[in-house]
């Protein structure tokens, strides 16, 4: 499992068929003024996929990521690709960072920087990290996997190997949405290899019998919450490849499917409720999260994961509780559970919450999730 360096290089043809595939996109008949009330402002989109089509470069974005050291790692099957930047310091803790859905390594690539050299941005060489970002299997540059059983625990496994293959056999590692699931799969079944873990995001098990009354307008709030935005838990657990046919064969379909999801999840909002991705993220940024879908035509197997680790339910079984010492910092959005609920399950040595940022921390408030895991990963380095 040596790794084998790489950059990304999009052919020139598949980036003339997408502005081909804009250029003729047939848009649905939409109620005036709607918005985003009966799913992705149509408006909102085409203006968005306009730009795409006349104006973002990819070929900027793409060597902008070509800045970081890439490589890929054959792991049981999978092509892995990931970022590996190793900190100028000597002493630094190995850090594997990993991502969910629907996002990609891309996300992580604002808190690389400090993270690997505190120094440079004012910080303590002694909070310095080595820094593993990896795609997920079947998401971007990893190639798909061509076999059942690719779920939240065997993609641990393979982080384990991954981190290996670079000289770390015992490492830190932080996640949120999917990345949380694969650091707790770390947590529950590599205890040994782990440093500690840190988490964005949990959704520990609920027992509605034992919750207090303040807990109970959490959790009735959040189920309300799922009842509405959950929709494509259901489809990508139960049909994913449906889905896929037409999302890979689209990119405003494509884009439709991705960013409805950093519209509600991220913390847009302003003092009247109003939503606007815009004030979170660029036009860029955006359209390279959805871009790398694209050109990699991985929608499709990175919709498997939802069917392969939840199988028969819309929850992911909770191990039994995981020792490794573990911090949180969950940020503005409707999952985040009370503390005391998450305990049973995990070694809390440190627990934040913070209100600015939302599902997408490493690109909404990259300051305070680096502030965080240097903060944490001081405590039990």
């Amino acid at each position: 499992m040596t790794p084998r360096e790489f950059r990304i290089d999009v052919e020139q043809s598949v980036l003339d068929d997408l502005r081909y595939r804009l250029d003729n996109t047939i848009w649905p008949q939409t109620i005036p003024g709607s918005g985003w009330d009966y799913g992705t402002d149509v408006e909102w989109l085409r203006d968005l996929c306009d730009y795409w089509r006349t104006s973002y470069d990819w070929r900027v974005h793409e060597a902008a990521l070509n800045q970081f050291a890439q490589y890929v790692v054959d792991i049981d099957g999978v092509g892995v690709h990931c970022i590996h930047v190793r900190s100028p310091e000597p002493d630094a803790t190995p850090l594997v960072l990993t991502h969910g859905w629907p996002s990609s390594f891309f996300e992580m690539t604002k808190i690389i920087g400090p993270l690997t050299d505190p120094v440079a941005y004012g910080g303590d060489a002694r909070d310095a990290f080595h820094v593993v970002v990896p795609s997920l299997p079947g998401y971007g540059f990893s190639s798909p996997p061509v076999e059942r059983g690719w779920n939240a625990a065997r993609v641990a496994s393979a982080w384990v190997e991954l981190m290996a293959s670079f000289g770390y056999d015992r490492f830190a590692s932080h996640g949120g949405d999917w990345g949380s699931a694969v650091t707790t799969a770390l947590g529950a079944g590599h205890p040994d290899r782990l440093i500690g873990i840190h988490f964005a995001m949990l959704a520990p098990p609920i027992d509605e019998a034992a919750l207090t009354p303040e807990q109970r307008v959490w959790w009735d709030n959040l189920k309300i919450y799922r009842d509405a935005e959950w929709g494509y838990v259901h489809l990508q657990r139960t049909k994913p490849m449906t889905a896929a046919i037409g999302l890979t064969d689209s990119p405003a379909g494509l884009a439709s499917w991705i960013l409805e999801k950093w519209w509600r999840w991220t913390d847009c909002a302003d003092e009247q409720g109003v939503r606007d991705p815009y004030r979170r993220f660029t036009r860029d940024e955006l359209l390279t999260m959805v871009s790398i879908y694209w050109v990699t035509r991985t929608i499709g197997s990175s919709l498997r994961m939802y069917h392969e680790t939840f199988n028969q339910g819309s929850a992911i079984s909770q191990p039994p509780r995981i020792q490794v010492p573990t911090g949180v910092a969950v940020f503005n959005e409707p999952n985040r559970p009370p503390r005391e609920l998450v305990e049973p399950y995990y070694n809390i040595q440190r627990f934040v919450t913070i209100d600015d940022g939302g599902h997408f921390p490493a690109m909404e408030n990259p300051d305070a999730l680096v502030s965080e895991l240097r903060a944490f990963f001081r405590m039990v380095r």
